[in-house]
């Protein structure tokens, strides 16, 4: 299975709230989503990189986290859609390398930032999901804040992040899922996959 037909298997499965449908449509046909990297240069770097780091921190979350009781939909959700604002966020290029063995410049694939709607991280994949589908407040905020203390908010001395983690668990749960997949799971995955 493809990481595009895992993802898609995921959400049809778990995310069944009003407009689901239409933020899948959008997903499979007006963005790069499924083709975009990660990054630009660190975690995920590569074609598909953002579908990957989604799955991976579904996996995270889910399988570190989830307790009878919690929403198979509100973890899918979170995880799978955490990093919706990097949709049509990616432009491919190259760039030129020095091959150390040869001594000759080569061309290689690249990824660059072109930002068409600059409205944050975590508030830009808020606004996008709730273009097609109401979020409940805990998905809201654990969507808004994953990022965690990387978060330009939260580096200018923000305490809205404290009170974000105090009164939802899940929040934290995400932001922690999201280093796992990042940093554990994904190093080293800029160039293959």
């Amino acid at each position: 299975m493809t990481d595009r037909e895992e993802f898609l298997q995921i959400f049809r499965q778990h995310v069944t709230r009003p407009g689901a449908d239409k933020l899948l449509y959008w997903l499979e046909n007006k963005t790069d989503f499924f083709r975009a990297p990660a990054s630009t240069r660190f975690h995920g770097a590569c074609e598909g990189g953002l579908c990957m780091h989604s799955l991976n921190v579904y996996h995270a979350l889910h399988d570190t986290f989830f307790q009878e009781g919690d929403s198979e939909e509100s973890f899918a959700i979170c995880a799978l859609l955490h990093d919706l604002c990097k949709a049509n966020y990616y432009k491919p290029g190259t760039r030129n390398v020095k091959n150390e063995a040869t001594g000759q410049w080569e061309k290689v694939p690249t990824y660059t930032v072109e930002d068409l709607f600059p409205y944050g991280h975590g508030e830009k994949s808020v606004f996008l999901i709730e273009r097609f589908m109401h979020l409940r407040v805990e998905e809201a905020v654990a969507i808004r804040w994953h990022m965690g203390g990387f978060d330009d908010a939260a580096r200018g001395g923000c305490y809205a992040i404290s009170e974000a983690y105090d009164r939802y668990p899940l929040a934290v749960k995400l932001h922690i899922a999201d280093l796992q997949a990042t940093y554990l799971m994904e190093h080293g995955t800029s160039a293959a996959r």
